[in-house]
């Protein structure tokens, strides 16, 4: 059952500076590079101490090739009547208006949702958000890895279709709900971040596609239950050097993950390379940088990292950092 901390809550003034309002969003998507577009989104809408409101699910027509289909289930042809999102952007809105938008991995469901708003010449509603990994961090659960299924199994919460946006959503705003309330009963700061939207978009020379009923020959996902295996190209860029903390990251740069991801590991891999990243297997003293949710794990990546002296970070900071990947040309 799901862990109920409302008797406790109550026995404390609730913080005066929480929100008065969440929107629990989740978005699937084509994939994560900046050209790939989203598939379907669910919002919970919560009060101020998490109870829900109400509920929202759409689908969407990416116009391209759906993507990862044997993580998220939807095909070309489940997808081809469904409204484009400039067509549901403004109910979308209205979902978010006023609110701090919540997700696991904020900041990925947030970028998506910025560039599909600057493609539709509009603006998403949204001034904060608030990522339930670095909230559970900052409550200091006791989780195995950060994947929402963890978060889920610690309070209680039954997750039915993993990769389903209204599932997926459903689950957090359960989760969310007694987090809030462990957060409020501790007086705990929230982890809010500000939501800066994109005011223009160019996609320049797209790999979008028109949508057919079958996968496109050109695309690098294909529908199917496997993933084929690919051999990626070699980095185009020299090895800057190492990641230097509180700068950004430059393209060219050695990064290597450890342990468990909340995103797809070969997605998140993916959306480094097309920033310009070059992805390594092991860890080296040419390693400009480790990725990985367990620092303290022990393994033959973080000892080394540990040992060379390589800079460690988590996902969700890697994914802030891929937001702006400096040009291996500029000094």
């Amino acid at each position: 059952m799901l862990e109920d901390h409302t008797t406790a809550a109550s026995a404390v003034p609730w913080p005066a500076a929480y929100p008065t309002g969440y929107a629990v969003v989740d978005v699937e998507t084509t994939g994560l590079a900046r050209d790939d577009r989203i598939v379907s989104a669910a919002v919970y809408r919560v009060d101020a101490q998490g109870e829900i409101e109400d509920h929202w699910y759409t689908l969407v027509n990416p116009q391209r090739d759906p993507g990862p289909v044997w993580i998220h289930g939807l095909t070309s042809s489940m997808l081809a009547d469904a409204p484009l999102f400039k067509d549901i952007a403004e109910e979308f809105a209205g979902r978010l208006d006023g609110r701090v938008l919540v997700a696991h991995n904020a900041v990925f469901d947030w970028s998506m949702i910025a560039r599909e708003y600057a493609r539709a010449e509009r603006l998403a509603p949204v001034r904060q958000r608030l990522c339930t990994i670095a909230l559970s961090k900052e409550l200091a659960l006791p989780l195995p890895n950060h994947k929402l299924e963890s978060l889920a199994a610690h309070f209680g919460v039954e997750q039915r279709h993993a990769h389903n946006a209204l599932d997926d959503a459903r689950v957090l705003a359960e989760a969310f709900r007694p987090s809030l309330h462990a957060a409020a009963g501790g007086n705990v700061r929230l982890p809010l971040l500000e939501c800066r939207p994109l005011t223009e978009w160019s996609d320049g020379a797209p790999r979008v596609v028109r949508q057919s009923t079958g996968p496109a020959p050109s695309s690098s996902y294909r529908p199917g239950s496997w993933r084929p295996s690919r051999k990626r190209p070699p980095c185009p860029y020299p090895n800057p050097g190492r990641y230097e903390p509180g700068k950004p990251l430059k393209q060219g740069m050695r990064v290597a993950f450890s342990g468990d991801t909340s995103v797809e590991r070969e997605l998140l891999e993916d959306r480094a390379v097309e920033a310009g990243l070059h992805i390594a297997t092991s860890v080296s003293r040419l390693t400009s940088l480790l990725v990985t949710n367990d620092p303290d794990s022990g393994t033959s990546k973080t000892v080394k990292a540990r040992s060379f002296g390589t800079p460690v970070i988590d996902e969700a900071a890697f994914g802030q950092l891929l937001q702006d990947v400096t040009p291996a040309t500029e000094s």
